[in-house]
């Protein structure tokens, strides 16, 4: 008792300390070196009465001092402070981290059928209805905003609002309440009207990818959805019956403020979301957990019982590119799925037909009657023959291209539609880009004639120039080629691991569609030229587009299971997960090459099996302290973070990396394992299948590294829900490479599959 009383005592002076130290604080914003906005992190919202005094300090010295204030998932508040003053506060007492306000950036239908088809887990018939279950459910979105006209959000048939919903649909520019319902339940939107930021004024969007993320997760069915007839079917969101939130924390160009987002995540918090999906994130980088917006405000979320599903980032090929990388995240990498948009090249006798892509809506004649040249023989006297090659704008001779169709590399800096755009002025009537990359993605290049082709093909097409004194073509316009193979294949621009942090831990966690997805999009754009209206609806491309379709799965099974902690959740969806493509043959690559986990992490997600996964690995809130503990953090500053601790939790002396294989993850990642060497790996799983049910252990690994499961049967009955087992690694020769495998607990019903990652790399 008498120790609480210091403590108490101790912590009120720590904020008294830190409160005179604000008093002396000028907030002028008008003063250039102050003109900043730092957030202040104070971690857990345990001395509201201290934290309301220190604001009230703030805007008594300038009521435009404070930008925002976070009290009810954590405590903190966004300021304008001078550097200096942010430096005397880091140090106060009480205070977890003071960092700048960061700007983070977006991760910019047919997908949930090929998914269905993809699964290949059959659940047992359920005589609950899906959609009057899942309307109790409710995903946040925090993105560039909604359009709530579009028909993906018509509340037609949804029952009343839950009673439990605390949130408020905030009026601003064209945004009346009227425009929320019982589909979008709410809407916010963070201004700061003293920001060199243009203000939102409004949670409508502006942009377009806020309304095509919120449908994809969670949009209700539209017949005929399609994007000028390309891609037509019924658009609908993983999760049709539950209801959207939407706050906007982004611009319109796409930056998002961190102090928005922790804004975001604060209120989200209060008003009560199931889900929260955000599509958004920072460059690729070694994570600093306390001063990372999405991190902390995910933490606080995941504290609450939200679960977290985030973008991998759009860095990809490259390796170590992922993001949202904390532990208390579910990762998201983006697959293809099995339609193709083809934009076929007809060559002169129309006895060739090359398979290009993209979507054009041109009207270039069908016949074969543009002559066709390559940016080398059309070359001006005054540039190089790279520049040539790649149809740098002003590198070609405007005469020799004239009327014709050109062929270009796409190995530089430049859009297509720049490119296009300079060829167009200069009389050009079509262009070819080889491009790999473009190719896969589907770009949308609207009315202009251009198609993407492989390399391979675009060695054709010079192949085809050079063979012919009059070499011509035509390129149609886009048409969709269904039941495309292979896919799955993973997305060129999905960013790869593993993690610049701590090397055992493995994310992407899983992978979802994110090529050329359809979904809703406001309506306040432009129809194309000679076309009567705008589409409803768009097709882009992204890690934010696969985020969704993982968040609309984990509000299904939240709407199913609604007592299944987030951790539990994403066990689910990745012990579930999908290894194989149309195929029947291992998922891969956008060159060909095998996917790892580095690539999908567990692999794409099944939309059914998830729902009944037989076993479960439940991370709990400790193991991410402890988590914490191993990458370096002691005691005090954890005690701050968390909103509670066990009263014998503290951080083991030999806490370090290393440590972090026990944390109770649905994968394993052991690294710095030498030759001849052992390591154990603990784990904990939990029995949500059938009451009196047994497992076996199954692994799968290279040859040169032995793995042995101890126990490797898992007996479950009514008073044994709960059963730990080893995983013991032994590498026999050193590896160049990282090795990867899988250890699966498996029955006549259930398959529970865990990747694993081992390397002799020190951490």
């Amino acid at each position: 008792m008498r120790e609480s009383r210091i403590m108490r005592l101790v912590n009120c002076l720590s904020f008294l300390v830190l409160l005179l130290l604000l008093l002396r604080l000028e907030c002028n914003a008008a003063a250039a070196q102050k003109d900043v906005v730092y957030i202040v992190y104070m971690g857990a919202p345990r001395n509201d009465h201290h934290h309301a005094l220190l604001l009230s300090s703030l805007i008594k010295r300038n009521k435009n001092c404070v930008v925002h204030t976070y009290s009810n998932g954590f405590a903190g508040f966004a300021a304008r402070l001078s550097d200096e003053e942010a430096r005397s506060i880091a140090h106060s007492p009480g205070v977890v981290s003071v960092f700048p306000d960061p700007v983070l950036q977006l991760h910019t239908t047919r997908s949930w059928d090929f998914l269905k088809y993809q699964t290949s887990v059959k659940i047992d018939s359920s005589p609950v209805d899906s959609s009057s279950v899942e309307a109790q459910t409710i995903i946040g979105i925090i993105d560039t905003g909604i359009w709530p006209e579009a028909e993906s959000f018509t509340d037609d048939g949804i029952s009343e609002i839950p009673a439990r919903w605390k949130g408020k649909c905030m009026e601003g520019r064209n945004f009346t309440s009227s425009n929320c319902n019982r589909k979008v339940i709410g809407a916010r939107y963070y201004d700061d009207p003293n920001s060199k930021f243009k203000t939102f004024g409004t949670p409508r969007d502006e942009s377009g990818h806020g309304t095509h993320v919120a449908s994809t997760a969670a949009g209700s069915p539209v017949p005929g959805a399609s994007y000028y007839g390309l891609a037509k079917g019924t658009a609908a969101g993983g999760s049709p019956g539950s209801r959207i939130a939407m706050y906007r924390v982004c611009l319109a160009g796409g930056g998002c403020l961190g102090s928005a987002i922790l804004k975001a995540f604060d209120d989200a918090i209060a008003d009560g979301v199931d889900v929260l999906s955000l599509s958004l994130g920072s460059a690729p980088g070694v994570p600093d957990f306390s001063t990372d917006p999405i991190a902390i405000g995910s933490f606080h979320a995941v504290e609450k019982g939200i679960i977290v599903a985030c973008s991998a980032g759009n860095s990809g090929p490259s390796s170590s590119t992922v993001t949202n990388v904390a532990p208390w995240i579910l990762t998201v990498a983006a697959t293809t799925i099995d339609r193709d948009f083809q934009a076929d090249i007809v060559l002169g006798g129309g006895n060739k037909v090359i398979k290009g892509g993209g979507i054009n809506l041109s009207n270039l004649n069908k016949s074969s009657s543009y002559p066709l040249i390559d940016g080398v023989s059309a070359k001006s006297g005054s540039s190089n023959e790279n520049s040539a090659r790649n149809c740098i704008p002003d590198s070609l001779d405007g005469a020799k291209i004239k009327g014709k169709i050109v062929l270009c590399g796409n190995k530089d800096s430049y859009q297509a539609s720049e490119k296009f755009g300079n060829l167009k002025s200069q009389g050009a009537v079509g262009m070819i880009l080889i491009d790999n990359n473009s190719r896969q993605i589907a770009t949308n290049y609207k009315e202009a004639p251009i198609a993407a082709v492989t390399e391979d093909d675009g060695s054709q097409l010079l192949s085809y120039i050079n063979s012919t004194s009059n070499p011509t073509a035509t390129i149609l316009p886009t048409v969709i080629i269904p039941n495309y193979k292979p896919a799955p294949v993973v997305g060129y621009f999905s960013s790869r691991g593993p993690s610049r942090g701590p090397k055992n831990l493995l994310k992407p966690d899983i992978a979802a569609p994110g090529v050329a997805i359809l979904a809703a999009w406001p309506s306040n754009v432009q129809p194309l030229p000679g076309m009567k209206e705008a589409p409803l609806f768009n097709i882009i491309s992204g890690t934010s587009m696969a985020c969704p379709h993982v968040s609309g799965v984990a509000a299904a099974i939240k709407s199913q299971h609604p007592t299944w902690s987030p951790a539990a959740i994403r066990s689910a969806i990745m012990t579930t997960a999908i290894q194989t493509n149309n195929l029947h043959a291992p998922i891969t690559t956008n060159i060909g090459s095998t996917a790892t986990p580095y690539d999908i992490g567990a692999g794409e997600i099944s939309v059914s099996g998830p729902l009944q996964p037989g076993l479960v690995y439940d991370t709990e809130v400790v193991d991410y302290l402890h988590f914490l503990c191993n990458i370096g953090y002691n005691i005090d500053r954890i005690k701050n973070i968390a909103s509670s601790l066990p009263s014998n939790f503290s951080c083991p002396s030999t806490s370090g990396p290393h440590l972090i294989s026990d944390m109770n993850y649905p994968s394993i990642t052991v690294s710095g394992l030498q030759p001849s060497e052992s390591r154990a790996v603990s784990r904990t799983v939990s029995n949500v299948g059938d009451e009196d049910s047994s497992y076996t252990a199954v692994v799968e690994s290279p040859s040169n590294l032995q793995v042995e499961v101890v126990p490797n049967k898992l007996e479950f009955s009514k008073s044994v829900t709960k059963l730990g087992f080893q995983v013991w690694f032994n590498l026999s020769a050193a590896s160049p490479e990282d090795l990867f495998g899988s250890i699966t607990w498996t029955n006549d019903k259930f398959m529970v599959r865990s990747p694993f990652v081992v390397s002799n790399t020190e951490e």
